[in-house]
């Protein structure tokens, strides 16, 4: 180590400091200050930034300090032939105590895997192990990810046996399958307008944008509304900001972004081919920008989005963006989620190495982590694709060009977001909705966490004022 007489970082606090209470209707809150009486010198929910609840339940940041605390590291040497290269950290611990559990993973589903019992690897050592796994037998044309585990051989005083105390992730073969725009269709869409509507109708999807806003207020597939009425799919710069944003006042510092006026300007609708193109223009006065929005639909229903920001200012401190991607509304009977991204938990820019790449299965209901004051909560990175359906397999299905960021959750973003002020409240109290907020981001700004009082992300994972262009794919899906 550079410093030996420095044994390493710590984390400040471990626990939530807040008590468990009741509401008049039963719901368990925590409480914080501010909550106990007119004598009540604490600072809100500032000492709420522990690793884990009062209840001692693990925070989602619990997991990231797990990981990147473990002692044992893998890393690719020759994947053509299975072999890494395994690190034990542990100053005076072999690995004996462990067996080795691996799994190849092809579009993050297990395709082949099998177990090394005996690890013959002394306290600081590095040796080059081969994991028998089969990269040639594997599906073709499919992002193949090598998993390994490190577990338990027996359980201990306060372990089980099979406990996992590492784990990495390596990659064999690149995703491929990322996808830009529509495909022209084989039959002509029918394009339809008059003062109030412009609907693009094939055999089975119709989509309906506002003619004033140029927003898509309506998808409908089979005759069945796939969006809440009432509510557009729209850009969106912000999120309900964090007990970390708040310490950063970026709440204010970033404020235009959510008042921002969207002032339609100009618009272009045809047909190009047998697609129908929609092109919108907006003038974003608040943050001297313009956003210009690109809509093509084919006979299959399948719409690409193309979200393009052109800023025009050259002033200094300009305000940066919390996000920059859409949101969309559906029906609360839209209540599955379906992806392949970084996961089971929730994840985020600079906070996702404990969130392994994989497929998996969710409900809406359990995407919203309960903080103990309401905010930003639920994304997911890494995402290759995204489905939010019923318990039919219909929906809608979401693919880009990249790696996006995506959450569905049963709260509106307003639900979520105290406004300019911390609000007493909790998220016990929150009542879901009958609705599924659907946020799908180009990018969405890190959560910093390095103190919570003032500190940034690092620049890396920030949004800084400038240009952004998000393309995406929004696809109605049928039943299985």
């Amino acid at each position: 180590p550079a410093y030996p007489n420095l044994q390493g970082g710590f984390v400040w606090d471990f626990v939530d400091q807040a008590l468990r209470e009741r509401t008049p209707d039963g719901s368990i809150i925590y409480t914080y200050g501010g909550d106990y009486g007119p004598y009540d010198p604490s600072d809100k929910n500032f000492n709420c930034n522990g690793l884990i609840s009062p209840d001692r339940v693990p925070n989602p940041h619990m997991y990231e300090i797990r990981k990147t605390y473990q002692s044992i590291w893998t890393t690719p040497e020759d994947l053509s032939h299975g072999i890494v290269s395994v690190y034990n950290e542990n100053f005076f611990t072999d690995l004996s105590a462990y067996y080795l559990e691996w799994q190849l993973l092809a579009d993050g589903e297990p395709v082949q895997q099998g177990v090394i019992d005996r690890l013959n690897i002394q306290p600081g050592e590095r040796v080059r192990l081969v994991v028998p796994f089969s990269a040639s037998e594997a599906p073709a044309g499919k992002e193949l990810l090598l998993n390994v585990a490190y577990k338990l051989r027996k359980a201990t005083s306060i372990l089980p046996a099979g406990h996992v105390v590492a784990y990495d992730q390596i990659e064999v073969a690149p995703y491929t399958a990322y996808v830009q725009g529509v495909a022209q269709g084989k039959k002509r869409v029918d394009l339809y307008r008059d003062n109030t509507r412009v609907i693009v109708t094939t055999d089975e999807v119709e989509v309906t944008f506002g003619a004033r806003s140029g927003w898509i207020e309506r998808v409908r597939l089979d005759g069945k509304d796939l969006l809440l009425e009432g509510h557009a799919v729209r850009p969106n710069f912000w999120r309900a900001p964090t007990d970390n944003d708040m310490g950063a006042n970026l709440h204010f510092r970033f404020g235009a972004w959510k008042m921002t006026d969207t002032r339609k300007k100009s618009d272009l609708i045809e047909h190009q081919g047998n697609n129908a193109v929609l092109n919108f223009v907006y003038d974003l006065p608040r943050v001297e920008a313009e956003l210009h929005m690109r809509y093509e639909i084919n006979d299959r229903g399948e719409i690409a989005i193309t979200e393009k920001l052109v800023t025009l200012s050259e002033k200094e401190n300009m305000p940066g963006l919390f996000r920059f991607g859409m949101q969309l509304v559906m029906p609360g009977t839209y209540d599955r989620v379906d992806y392949y991204g970084h996961g089971p938990g929730e994840n985020y820019a600079d906070r996702y190495l404990s969130e392994p790449l994989g497929h998996y299965r969710q409900l809406v209901s359990e995407q919203y982590y309960p903080y103990i004051r309401p905010q930003e909560s639920g994304a997911k990175t890494g995402v290759r694709y995204w489905k939010v359906v019923d318990a039919d397999g219909r929906g809608l299905q979401l693919r880009s060009d990249l790696p996006f960021s995506a959450s569905a959750l049963p709260y509106l973003q307003d639900d979520l977001d105290d406004g300019f002020a911390k609000d007493q409240r909790h998220s016990g109290e929150l009542k879901p909705r009958d609705l599924t907020v659907l946020s799908f981001d180009l990018k969405q700004m890190g959560l910093g966490c390095q103190n919570s009082w003032g500190a940034l992300p690092w620049a890396e994972y920030l949004l800084p004022y400038g240009p952004y262009t998000f393309n995406s794919v929004l696809t109605p899906v049928k039943k299985r």
